[in-house]
């Protein structure tokens, strides 16, 4: 066990912010929470916005990496859809991207980059982009993980009303697949 307490920092988009849920329902809570058995003083801070896109993130990120009184020992990043919906050019994107990574590496911070299959009513608009993230994570050594596990995405208990963001159960299930990766990194 841990002497210091240690941080991951869940930064990126609605999907991170957990948005229509309770505070204790968001990806960062239910994640604290399951860390907290094997490992007592890790805590997961909740740097998710509803509506960013890649440049949003990058935006915020500097500010918030000196917030901290202590480095980081994972960042999990969740960004992307946004930058789909907004049809912001595909080598903008990537660019956002690989300047999100770049920062936290020059920090030190190692990083799981998530991906999110996009849902049926954007899929051809985001044909362009689904091989971005797996590209910049590999250029940059971050660790590619897909948001979602086998099984959640298409069904309509794993959804909220909006029938597009995910309800509490579905973030568990997200929660209970990248556990394993996230003990691994931190």
């Amino acid at each position: 066990m841990e002497n210091v307490p240690r941080l991951i920092l869940a930064i990126g988009d609605s999907l991170i912010a957990g948005y229509g849920l309770a505070a204790a329902d968001s990806f960062p809570a239910q994640l604290q929470s399951s860390l907290r058995y094997r490992h007592p003083g890790m805590s997961v801070t909740n740097a998710g916005v509803s509506g960013d896109t890649s440049a949003d993130v990058l935006r915020r990120l500097p500010r918030l990496l000196s917030s901290f009184d202590r480095r980081p020992a994972l960042a999990i990043v969740q960004v992307g859809p946004n930058d789909v919906l907004r049809q912001v050019p595909t080598a903008r994107t990537r660019a956002q991207l690989a300047n999100i990574l770049l920062s936290l590496s020059d920090c030190g911070i190692p990083v799981v980059l998530t991906t999110v299959e996009p849902p049926a009513f954007i899929r051809d608009r985001a044909a362009a982009y689904l091989h971005i993230h797996a590209e910049v994570a590999a250029e940059h050594g971050a660790t590619v993980w897909p948001f979602f596990p086998p099984g959640v995405l298409g069904h309509s208990d794993m959804v909220l009303a909006d029938r597009v963001h995910p309800n509490a159960k579905a973030i568990a299930a997200v929660v209970a697949a990248m556990l394993p990766v996230v003990e691994r990194m931190v």
